[in-house]
């Protein structure tokens, strides 16, 4: 495309920019569904006439067409219409589906291949992809439909109407445009509205999931009434701002349709005093006939209708330009934050092998200055430890280890095979992750820690030194802890996923500050968990503070903070 072609195109919001990025792929099925419909409402005109001709004939005694022929052919347009309306409807349909089935795929994919701790907060993940993506679906069935019509079908019947009254054309190509003009005045405040309400809906599912996630700890500090109050105004807040959309969206719409009964009004007054003989000008070379006024009084009504169609979709195509720009951003946020290494596929293990790096330098964020890390290297049974003080990028290099945060540059190893996107999988099936976080998927206990594989479950919970969690937990193995373990300590979770790392056979144990914030009982318990590991033959890299961990690795690495000077040396 030329750049004078780009410059002669109308410029477009961003949003509407984000809307046509999205809904590329299923264009050419709405363009198909959009003039499948407008070659259906176009028929009416032969319709129109075909009725005409026969009612006009019984006036004048003067039949062209007889009562049942003019039937028939008007039966049958009507059978052909409906069969373009029904395939248009189902282009159309399909179309919207694929469009919400595509976001959909898009948010969870990109989220997927990111980092949990740079993604957007699930709830407003889930609130995007399941309750606001759908609401691309009346924008791409109606809308877009809708808007081709728009395009066609009034220009059409105005000709028409043009062909047999100057005058009645005059009416109908005066009052058409108001119905846009209205409209797109009306739309700028509903599209405040919209994105007002799209933040709000967003807003209370963060806010649920907040509470949800933090009930345990609500009901100990007796704070249950607090959190139920906002909830409630949060709900309230979406109440209004939904009440405030719908206002709008009916204001305009008994606004368009008052211009749309106006316009035919005036048009079947000029057409009934045209046919009394009261009026004896608009009609081209004498009067108008019965059949050119009957003909114009079932046009006009058709002239208006793809408008009003439009008008009534205009609000789907505000909402939908919301939620695409909501959609860009968040995929422009997760695009920004990097991917994780690999596939994400099913992949078996390699052999134990040494596990090292060598010249390592990771950005931990897009603004972020890099990190240079020190070589080291651990054996399979051995214990690494990493120290240094908070924000030297421990947690960084274990994202990085295990391709949770692509490398600028340097290498990781895992025996002769280096990390990259087509071993990460391989590397990845043998690690055990514990980060300080402990995270879970919803399912009873025993599938969250096996994770659908064979193997001796009561073996890894006593190697983890977590048989007694299980036994106080209301219906043991069955219990669901959510994602965040709601129902056990940190400490006891921490347990929890060491025993998961026991029963999966992880051969390289990644640990971010397993004992932070624990007792000396429960850290020891941990620790002995994390030892017992070792002992089968697992690596361990640990990053800590704590002195007792770093006391029982067998070799520790230092991380010092790095400043702009440490970094130009690293450079050089």
């Amino acid at each position: 495309m030329t750049d004078q072609t780009q410059r002669k195109r109308r410029p477009v919001s961003p949003a509407e920019a984000a809307l046509r990025r999205l809904a590329a792929p299923i264009a050419p099925a709405l363009r198909r569904a959009g003039w499948l419909s407008a070659v259906s409402e176009c028929l009416w005109a032969g319709q129109a006439a075909v009725a005409a001709l026969a009612i006009g004939g019984l006036v004048s005694g003067q039949a062209v067409l007889s009562p049942v022929a003019a039937a028939l052919v008007f039966l049958a347009l009507a059978a052909v219409r409906a069969g373009l309306d029904a395939l248009a409807g189902r282009l159309a349909q399909r179309a919207a589906n694929r469009l919400v089935a595509d976001v959909r795929l898009q948010l969870t994919s990109a989220a997927r291949q990111t980092p949990r701790a740079d993604r957007p907060a699930p709830a407003e993940l889930a609130s995007l992809a399941a309750e606001k993506a759908v609401m691309l679906a009346p924008w791409a069935a109606r809308y877009q439909p809708a808007m081709t019509r728009a395009r066609i079908v009034p220009v059409v019947l105005l000709a028409l109407t043009a062909y047999f009254s100057w005058a009645a054309a005059i009416v109908l190509f005066v009052a058409g445009p108001l119905i846009p003009v209205f409209m797109a005045l009306v739309g700028m405040a509903a599209k405040e509205a919209s994105e007002r309400q799209m933040s709000e809906i967003g807003s209370l599912n963060v806010l649920l999931a907040d509470r949800i996630a933090a009930i345990a700890d609500l009901r100990l500090l007796g704070a249950e009434a607090r959190a139920g109050a906002d909830l409630a105004t949060a709900s309230d807040g979406l109440h209004q701002r939904t009440m405030k959309v719908l206002a709008v969206a009916f204001l305009s719409s008994t606004v368009l349709e008052l211009f749309s009964a106006l316009g035919v009004a005036m048009v079947a007054v000029y057409v009934g005093f045209a046919l009394l003989g009261e009026i004896r000008f608009g009609a081209w070379g004498g009067p108008l006939s019965v059949e050119a006024g009957i003909f114009l009084l079932m046009i006009a009504p058709e002239f208006f209708q793809p408008l009003r169609d439009l008008a009534a979709a205009w609000h789907d195509r505000v909402s939908a330009q919301a939620v695409a720009e909501e959609a860009g951003e968040a995929q422009r946020a997760i695009a920004a934050s990097g991917t994780i290494l690999g596939h994400g596929a099913a992949a078996e293990p390699l052999p134990p092998a040494p596990f090292g790096w060598h010249g390592l330098t990771v950005r931990p964020g897009p603004e972020a200055p890099p990190l240079h890390f020190p070589d080291a290297m651990v054996a399979p049974g051995g214990a690494l430890g990493i120290k240094g003080p908070s924000g030297a990028g421990k947690t960084t290099l274990l994202a990085a280890l295990g391709g949770l945060i692509r490398a600028e540059s340097g290498e990781i190893r895992w025996g002769d095979v280096v990390l990259d996107d087509e071993t990460a999988d391989r590397i990845r099936a043998g690690i055990g992750w514990l980060p300080q976080t402990p995270r879970f998927i919803d399912a009873p206990l025993s599938e969250a820690l096996t994770l659908g594989r064979p193997g001796d479950l009561a073996a890894a919970l006593r190697a983890a030194r977590a048989e007694d969690i299980i036994a106080a937990l209301p219906g043991g193995l069955s219990a669901r802890l959510g994602d965040l373990g709601g129902g056990v300590s940190g400490g006891e979770a921490r347990r929890l996923m060491i025993a998961r790392a026991h029963h999966a056979g992880a051969r390289l144990i990644l640990a971010d500050e397993p004992t932070a914030d624990l007792d000396p009982d429960t850290a020891d318990a941990v620790l002995a968990g994390l030892m017992t590991l070792r002992d089968i033959g697992a690596a361990l890299i640990v990053a800590s503070h704590d002195p007792r961990v770093l006391a029982a690795m067998e070799q520790v690495l230092e991380i010092a903070p790095q400043t702009p000077d440490t970094e130009a040396e690293a450079a050089q």
